[in-house]
């Protein structure tokens, strides 16, 4: 019998592409801010750095998925966003003025947030193929973003943030190495694209509200992510434990991830999302609460029953309702809102809110948004229970 590896080859290197595409994360999304710090930036100048990526994600995450869609390949795309990831942080890392940094961080954002939905649909379509759920995939992802988030913080502790770069760098170019050995997927099924079923799509009350809910939510965990590092070193807190910080919200979102790919389908989505969105909010009301490294360390367990919960509920929510020929299109909307719009703002209203206010009223407003997405995915469940007894 012929060893797992060689019998299923592309699902193996779709893993170990997962593996670093969300190490990448770990290094983009966690460390790019203190980089920026260390550059001298305000924090109202790395909000705008922040949320620019979010600003261009909307339309490049729409031309690429749908471009994937069209000519039905994600493979090749793959290989484009990640040469482009590679050249625009090679410019980067020899920049330091706001301006410049400005100017090519948005080229670099033009290139990186596509990877992930189209990641996640050649991972759906991978899973398919061979009778998996998507998480046995899936799940990869969250083992390099605790290796790397770890692994970095200690690096960066040891050199110096001037090293994030050199590592973004060494990233991109094993990630593109990966993306070589891949077997393209069809991103859809069989169906043609056209460019107006997105409308129609978008049009449908379910899937509206769905977005509507999932962006409140987006909101909460987006302020949170993106200063979680700047809240954590303004408290004291070294590259290491930082590391460790993001080291044990990965972690503790592994088991979840397995559970609810044996058991996840024995549930509706809606119960779980509204579980997902009260997890979030108390969350967030602990992390203004909290005044000291360890506390919010502890707190960083909690991404289990948050964003563990929601993401594989909601990628399985989003299958549910988008067609099979929409599937790279259908992920990309997801991402707009879960990532792009939301990370927009939070990014530009967090930075300018943690700067004048203070991080109790920071945290304080992420938690409202999560509420008011708890309140939301709660009006759904109760409107789909009453429909049904109906």
């Amino acid at each position: 019998m012929k060893s797992s590896f060689t019998a299923r080859p592309d699902q193996n290197w779709l893993r170990a592409l997962m593996f670093t595409i969300f190490g990448s994360t770990a290094l983009v999304v966690s460390y790019f801010q203190l980089y920026f710090s260390h550059l001298g930036f305000s924090p109202a100048e790395i909000g705008y750095l922040y949320g620019i990526g979010p600003l261009i994600s909307v339309f490049s995450n729409m031309f690429w998925s749908m471009a994937s869609d069209k000519y039905r390949t994600v493979r090749k795309i793959m290989i484009i966003l990640l040469g482009g990831q590679l050249i625009t942080g090679v410019l980067l890392a020899n920049a330091s003025t706001f301006a410049e940094v400005f100017v090519l961080v948005t080229l670099f954002y033009f290139f990186y947030y596509p990877v992930y939905p189209l990641s996640d649909t050649m991972a759906i379509t991978t899973a398919h193929k061979y009778g998996r759920n998507f998480t046995s995939i899936r799940v990869f992802g969250s083992i390099g973003y605790a290796f790397f988030a770890l692994s970095i913080g200690y690096v960066l502790g040891s050199f110096g943030p001037e090293w994030t770069m050199g590592i973004c760098i060494g990233l991109a170019a094993i990630t593109l190495l990966i993306s070589f050995q891949l077997q393209d997927q069809p991103s859809g099924g069989g169906g043609k694209m056209q460019l107006s079923g997105v409308w129609d799509i978008l049009k449908r009350r379910e899937v509206f509200t769905f977005f509507g809910c999932v962006f409140l939510l987006a909101m909460g965990h987006r302020m949170n992510e993106a200063f979680l590092t700047i809240t954590l070193k303004d408290l004291g807190a070294s590259e290491g434990l930082i590391g460790w910080s993001l080291l044990i919200s990965s972690v503790s979102e592994i088991p979840i991830f397995l559970l609810l790919s044996k058991y996840g389908n024995r549930y509706k989505e809606l119960p779980l999302l509204t579980l997902a969105a009260l997890m979030y909010t108390i969350r967030l009301l602990f992390m203004s609460l909290s005044d000291t490294p360890t506390s919010v360390v502890l707190i960083q367990t909690m991404h289990s029953v948050t964003f563990g919960i929601f993401y594989v509920t909601a990628v399985r929510y989003i299958t549910r309702l988008v067609p099979d020929n929409y599937r790279a299109t259908g992920m990309a909307l997801f991402t707009i809102v879960w990532s792009s719009a939301s990370g927009l703002l939070s990014g530009t209203l967090g930075g300018l809110l943690l700067e004048h206010t203070g991080r109790q009223t920071f945290y304080l407003t992420a938690m409202a948004f999560a509420l008011a997405g708890l309140v939301g995915f709660g009006v759904k469940l109760l409107s789909s229970l009453a429909s049904r007894s109906s």
